[in-house]
């Protein structure tokens, strides 16, 4: 009883903190349409929300999710040391342990998500732009890249029960 309760807050945590930061499950679906629409013809939002909602119920996600703002958050009130702090705050280039935090997300759902990431990650339509401006004097640079991990994993998740659907009907 006691881990299930762990658990329940550990995703109601991930999905508070998403939030606060500004990012909606909305906006992730948005992502998760843009990557797809092209490849299904009758996309729905609903299916995007549902695979979006799928992944966030995910531990290994809301691992990911928790970690990163909070590494985020740090940077953004300087609490962390250097050169840590400079290398977070700035979202230093060379500085890729954000992506590897990332790729734990997109590796939940096979290696199209890998694909759907690098594309969506070099775009950084919708949300993603939001949040990699440097502008705004927040520090995200742990957050885009999990926000485009989970529209990476939930278009996987999509995309993979549509060619099995797809196989359902065939035979």
């Amino acid at each position: 009883m006691a881990n299930n309760k762990k658990g329940d807050l550990t995703e109601e945590t991930a999905r508070k903190w998403l939030k606060e930061r500004g990012v909606e499950v909305k906006d992730i679906a948005d992502l998760v349409f843009f990557l797809q629409e092209k490849y299904h013809k009758n996309l729905k939002m609903e299916d995007c929300i549902s695979n979006v909602e799928r992944v966030l119920s995910k531990r290994e996600v809301q691992n990911a999710i928790l970690t990163g703002i909070q590494l985020d958050v740090l940077a953004e009130k300087g609490l962390l040391e250097e050169p840590l702090q400079s290398i977070i705050g700035t979202d230093e280039s060379l500085y890729g342990v954000d992506e590897i935090l990332a790729f734990s997300i997109v590796n939940v759902y096979g290696s199209i998500g890998f694909t759907n990431y690098g594309y969506i990650d070099k775009l950084k339509p919708g949300i993603l732009a939001h949040l990699n401006d440097k502008s705004t004097g927040e520090c995200h640079t742990f957050l885009d890249d999990i926000v485009g991990a989970i529209a990476a994993a939930a278009s996987s998740r999509l995309a993979h029960r549509a060619a099995h659907a797809e196989e359902e009907k065939e035979n």
